[in-house]
């Protein structure tokens, strides 16, 4: 082959590559912008996610309500003599006291000379009253055989009843010296733990004067402000629990509901029996504030895990997906919470999958893969 055939041939296979070059480029240059537009209508997903359904649970239906610790009954225990000076005082507060036990005793020494000055004229009435017996019985022996005047019977006669009637009138004031001189020993009405002292010894007391208040059988009860609206969802005989200040729970008895509701708090009380040894185990006290719940029955509602539910500026918010896994965010209305569940009280059918968690992470119209549709367990 000669030298210019030789040339020739080599400006054709550079001439040829050349033109693949081109074509290459233009190849490239046409891919760019479609997969610019590819990139642009399937953008990256958000999150990775997986769905939830709500489920119909049976949650126990609840009434809360905030009240006062008080005694179920105090007694008021003072004198009922008056004008004479305290001399002991047996017990203090917080001694627990049994019907009939002394508390304090009152200076006695005036009253027993009442009695012993009673007694004397007692016997006084009893032996004049023996000797009108005598003088009445033979006026009626002598009264037949007119030995005796009619005057001088009924003047025997008189005189007897004059004397039974004055033993009577003597007898009576007797028991009365006697009851006054049992009264200056002051004694429990009834089982209680004392809860006040006013009794000082040396003082002079009145009739009447309080000198000891006890809590009746340290029976206590929970005095319960329930609003008007749910006052009448609560009736005789149903179970409260009480969250006691620094103790364990204790649970109680509504014993009668008030009939009149406060004008100022829209509030009526619900008077509520507490047990008495869930009292000695939380150490309660009368005059502690406490809150409860009254349990009302049994009622359904929808519900989600809280996960699934996302709280923004005051509103709950939860997050569905459509056919394009973009998110639509929804606001619904939450009612009561137990455990890591949320009732769902509007806004979501049991037939709508939401996304179960993470929805912190997203925002309304973002794109997410989904993994997996589970439906929540039963609760």
């Amino acid at each position: 082959m000669s030298m210019r055939e030789k040339q020739m041939g080599r400006a054709y296979a550079w001439g040829l590559t050349v033109l693949v070059a081109a074509a290459l480029m233009a190849c490239s240059k046409s891919e760019q912008p479609a997969a610019a537009a590819s990139g642009a209508s399937a953008p990256n997903p958000a999150l990775t996610v997986s769905t939830v359904l709500p489920q119909v649970s049976t949650w126990p239906v609840t009434v809360t309500a905030n009240g006062s610790i008080a005694a179920w009954q105090e007694a008021s225990i003072g004198a009922e003599v008056g004008g004479l000076r305290l001399e002991r005082v047996k017990v203090e507060v917080g001694d627990t006291v049994h019907k009939g036990d002394v508390m304090a005793v009152l200076r006695q020494d005036s009253l027993k000379s009442d009695v012993a000055l009673t007694k004397a004229t007692l016997a006084e009435a009893q032996a004049m009253l023996a000797e009108a017996h005598a003088n009445a019985a033979r006026a009626r022996s002598l009264q037949p055989t007119d030995m005796i005047s009619k005057q001088d019977a009924l003047r025997a006669f008189t005189a007897e009843q004059t004397a039974m009637a004055r033993v009577d009138s003597v007898r009576a004031q007797l028991a009365v010296n006697e009851l006054r001189l049992a009264q200056t020993q002051v004694v429990a009405p009834d089982d209680g733990v004392v809860s006040s002292r006013t009794a000082t010894v040396g003082a002079v007391v009145q009739a009447g004067q309080e000198l000891f208040r006890i809590v009746r059988r340290n029976r206590l009860e929970w005095r319960a402000e329930v609003a008007a609206s749910d006052l009448h969802r609560i009736k005789a005989g149903m179970t409260a629990t009480l969250a006691a200040p620094g103790g364990p729970a204790l649970t109680g008895k509504v014993r009668t509901v008030a009939p009149t509701v406060d004008a100022n708090t829209r509030n009526g009380l619900v008077y509520v029996d507490l047990d008495a040894d869930g009292v000695k185990a939380s150490g309660i006290k009368p005059g502690m504030f406490a809150n409860g719940q009254f349990d009302i029955g049994q009622a359904q509602g929808l519900t989600l895990p809280q996960t699934a539910v996302q709280l923004r500026d005051g509103f709950a918010y939860v997050f569905l997906v459509d056919q394009h896994n973009q998110v639509d965010m929804i606001k619904v209305q939450v009612g009561r919470r137990m455990g890591d569940r949320v009732e769902i009280v509007k806004g979501l059918d049991a037939q709508t999958p939401v996304v179960a968690a993470g929805v912190g992470f997203l925002t309304d119209g973002d794109t997410v893969r989904v993994v997996s549709a589970s439906a929540s367990a039963p609760q």
